[in-house]
């Protein structure tokens, strides 16, 4: 009998996606507030759109400046720019933006059960998943590695100017055909990407260009003309960015993790320090996973994590392998227990959440990425440091 083959779809969005500003003008915040001290407490959310921008949340830290709220307004129009989007037209006017900003002190109900002296409780309560496949070299599921890699070939071919006329905003989705064995064939690519007017009436142009520079390069080995190519389906994609449509921190939480692939535990990351475990335990558990599967104990791995707020230790921690392991799995979840440290504070000291390196994370996703991609420190969750501490657990 011969097996089923399954369908599976998977989206990233680009750097310019309004989503995808306001996590990272969010994420910008909270690096400033470290910068100035590794303890700071940050929530912070962001709201773009039009000529509108509004930065709210909360903040505490030593030693930041009276002029605070000037200061975080200069660097989220900094941001915007270092994005793309430099004026009246392409999507966002840096300039001449109205930009708000409403930043207050964070609860003291919240950091009375946060900061407990040598111990560090919990700043939320939740649950968290991180996952783990053999089936690429960044052990990420094949669709959202593919669909990442669309946008940032975009945002190369954007800047470099391979392709004229690219602005910031895009999106694309990955759709793969697989078996009992895993991935097997790309089945159909689709890419949006903002343009310049020089293109509205020149679309097959473009579509010949961007999938010549962008698409091809991005599915690279895996390339075949009988790929299905949607390309900017409207038929044509001008006004993008925040001039066309809204962006809110927090609302591209499957495009930052594994595309549908792996559950979530709901909660956002960008906008929090590593205080708040639906960031700093999601990366935890992901790092975990990652050097269980790179270790050979399994195929596949997942690692759920449950906390309360204000408390250091997990309420749960367990492993699921799906049936890929390839020793006892009550056995690997026994030694990761043994092995990783869990709470908030061995979490910050093992993966160094405690420097200003969030900003990177907020494009192009928070997993499968190299560890030093965008700086010392960035991605450490993407290490497998691990390995060999796991398998000398197992005699091997």
């Amino acid at each position: 009998m011969s097996s089923r083959r399954r369908r599976f779809t998977s989206e990233s969005v680009s750097m310019g996606h309004p989503d995808k500003v306001a996590d990272r003008i969010s994420d910008s915040v909270v690096d400033y507030a470290l910068g100035f001290d590794p303890q700071a407490r940050v929530a912070c959310e962001t709201f773009i759109t039009g000529g509108l921008l509004v930065i709210g949340g909360e903040i505490r830290a030593h030693d930041l400046p009276t002029d605070l709220n000037d200061r975080i307004d200069q660097s989220a129009r900094d941001t915007i720019r270092r994005i793309g989007y430099s004026g009246p037209g392409t999507g966002f006017d840096p300039d001449g933006a109205d930009v708000q900003i409403v930043m207050r002190s964070q609860s003291v109900d919240i950091a009375r059960g946060v900061d407990r002296g040598e111990t560090l409780g919990a700043g939320d309560q939740g649950l968290m998943f991180g996952y783990a496949t053999n089936e690429t070299d960044e052990l990420m599921p094949l669709p959202i590695i593919l669909a990442h890699r669309l946008v940032a070939q975009q945002a190369v071919a954007r800047e470099t100017g391979i392709v004229e006329g690219l602005r910031p905003d895009a999106k694309a989705q990955v759709t793969i055909s697989s078996g009992d064995g895993g991935p097997t064939d790309v089945v159909s690519v689709l890419l949006s990407t903002q343009h310049d007017p020089m293109w509205n009436d020149r679309q097959d142009d473009l579509r010949e260009l961007v999938t010549k520079h962008v698409i091809k390069p991005a599915i690279g080995d895996r390339w075949n003309d009988d790929i299905t190519v949607l390309f900017n389906p409207t038929g044509r994609f001008e006004v993008g960015g925040p001039e066309g449509d809204t962006g809110l921190t927090g609302r591209k939480i499957i495009v930052d993790t594994y595309g549908g692939w792996a559950r979530h535990g709901g909660g956002a990351f960008s906008g929090k320090d590593a205080s708040k475990v639906d960031r700093s335990a999601t990366y935890m558990a992901r790092y975990v996973a990652k050097n269980v599967v790179a270790a050979g104990l399994a195929d596949e791995c997942e690692v759920r994590l449950s906390y309360a707020i204000g408390v250091a230790d997990p309420t749960a921690v367990s492993i699921d392998c799906h049936g890929t392991e390839h020793v006892d799995e009550e056995a690997i979840e026994n030694t990761v227990r043994d092995l990783f440290d869990f709470t908030p504070r061995g979490i910050i000291g093992r993966l160094d959440l405690a420097n200003p390196i969030y900003e990177p994370t907020a494009y192009h996703g928070h997993f499968g990425r190299r560890p030093d991609e965008a700086g010392p420190g960035t991605f450490t969750w993407e290490k497998t440091d691990r390995i060999d501490d796991l398998r000398s657990m197992f005699g091997a």
